[in-house]
């Protein structure tokens, strides 16, 4: 009988000898009393049960198998090793290509360029402090990396707007290629279900109702766009519930109240976004990504679509309900590639979030603030929903050297009717190729008072046909 002390001996060597060739399940013939036994964890090494770790460079790669999970009963009275516990031994680990070798190699690389992952986790998002410009004045982490499951490759953004660097890396280690895309940096995979509730949001306080006073945005449209403010103070605003855009998470006093624009969609609470009173920016971390205040064009034929929410209030203020604002902001330049596929065009998300809307739309005045980087974003939009129905709008001068930036600009320095004029005043947006009379009236004018010497024509060599009569 195999469970009298003389045989235990026989017994161990039997299981290191099934245990080193066996790929998926060894069976062997033994008597009940040996389970209570720890066997499996004194016989094998722990080497023997690696399994992959999302954590980056890990000190120990294997992880033991627990003492009551190391056999399974049968009924009729034979044991199994489990499946996934038991690997092929090699004599060389080393020899093996493997994820910590890759996360090696990929850390070694990355160190070069300034970016450490020693405390990020593979297959998802990781926050860190870009290189390239050390988070701007603010110090905001606003470089976003994603590393391979396995450690095969990492590919980065930055999100400020003044920066936007971004690159790619892979291990290569032993000759083994990375299988991923670009695609799945910040790709979220799932969406959070919030509330105003959930995320404790409260009404205005008169110091914030004050502040939206002085930029002449009235009582009536902070309720109808639901504006809303959020203590900084409650545990909700750790960094781990936030994606910053552009500027990064603040480390805000735990007494400070930030403003909370509330995204809506049909009615529901999708997303929201908060800003300081010094122009800090946050929202709520795996929400999906909208348009701000995008019931409002619901059935709309005309659409406006401005840089931001102060823009899109000073809009309605105006009496301009038609109007939303993207969520992030602008790009430093217009990129040079071509428009990616709907799934991959993750920086504009949330135009293809969105895209039901501009179905009715028949035109569409992208009124983005007047700065190259307002420009690139009205150009990269244009680009997405069509030319031929994109208007824009040219903000007037505030001096000899300058003009006003925005929408909201417009309205506290000028008025509501100023604003209201060059909306109206739209033009259609530059098609190649496509030109209006008007821009040609100097050439035309100058052609017709003989200002333009070389533009007189010249002789047909037909007699009499130059001549006056």
């Amino acid at each position: 009988m195999l469970r009298l002390p003389s045989h235990n001996q026989r017994f161990h060597l039997l299981l290191r000898n099934l245990s080193s060739f066996a790929s998926k399940t060894t069976i062997f013939m033994t008597s009940k009393h040996f389970l209570p036994s720890p066997l499996l964890p004194q016989t094998l090494s722990p080497k023997h049960f690696s399994t992959p770790s999302k954590r980056l460079l890990p000190s120990f790669p294997s992880k033991p198998i627990p003492k009551n999970q190391s056999l399974s009963l049968r009924t009729n009275g034979f044991y199994s090793l489990p499946s996934p516990s038991v690997s092929s031994p090699s004599p060389d680990v080393e020899d093996q290509p493997s994820d910590t070798r890759s996360l090696q190699i990929l850390n070694y690389k990355l160190k070069q360029l300034g970016i450490d992952i020693t405390e990020c986790v593979a297959g998802r998002e990781n926050r860190l402090m870009c290189p390239s410009c050390n988070g701007g004045k603010s110090g905001e982490l606003s470089l976003s990396l994603f590393i391979n499951l396995h450690g095969y490759s990492a590919s980065w953004l930055c999100f400020r707007a003044k920066c936007g660097w971004k690159g790619y890396k892979k291990a290569a280690a032993d000759g083994k290629p990375s299988i991923e895309n670009l695609g799945r940096v910040n790709k979220v995979k799932f969406k959070r279900q919030i509330t105003v509730e959930s995320l404790q949001l409260e009404p205005l306080c008169n110091q914030l109702t004050a502040y939206f006073a002085e930029r002449m945005i009235s009582s009536e449209t902070l309720k109808r766009n639901a504006i809303m403010q959020k203590r900084s103070g409650n545990k909700i605003l750790r960094r781990k519930y936030f994606c910053c855009i552009p500027y990064g998470c603040p480390k805000v006093h735990p007494s400070s109240i930030a403003i909370a624009f509330t995204y809506w969609r049909k009615g529901e609470l999708v997303n929201c976004k908060y800003r300081d009173l010094a122009k800090r920016f946050w929202q709520e971390k795996n929400t999906e990504k909208i348009l701000y205040g995008l019931d409002d064009i619901a059935d709309a034929s005309d659409i406006i679509i401005v840089e931001g929410e102060m823009d899109k209030l000073a809009m309605e203020e105006a009496g301009f309900r038609n109007c939303v604002s993207v969520p992030a902001g602008a790009p430093p330049s217009v990129s040079k590639k071509e428009v990616p596929a709907e799934e991959q065009d993750t920086k504009y998300r949330y135009l293809w979030n969105c895209k039901e809307y501009f179905k009715k739309a028949s035109r569409i005045i992208l009124a983005t603030d007047g700065d190259l980087p307002g420009q690139a974003l009205a150009e990269e939009l244009a680009r997405r929903l069509g030319r031929e129905r994109c208007w824009r709008v040219k903000w007037p001068k505030k001096n000899d050297v300058g003009h006003f930036k925005d929408a909201n600009e417009v309205r506290m320095y000028l008025g509501p009717s100023v604003l209201k004029d060059i909306i109206d005043n739209a033009e259609l947006y530059p098609i190649r190729g496509l030109f209006n009379f008007s821009s040609f009236f100097d050439e035309i004018d100058q052609y017709y008072h003989q200002n333009v010497v070389y533009e007189f024509g010249g002789d047909t060599t037909y007699q009499s046909s130059g001549e006056k009569r």
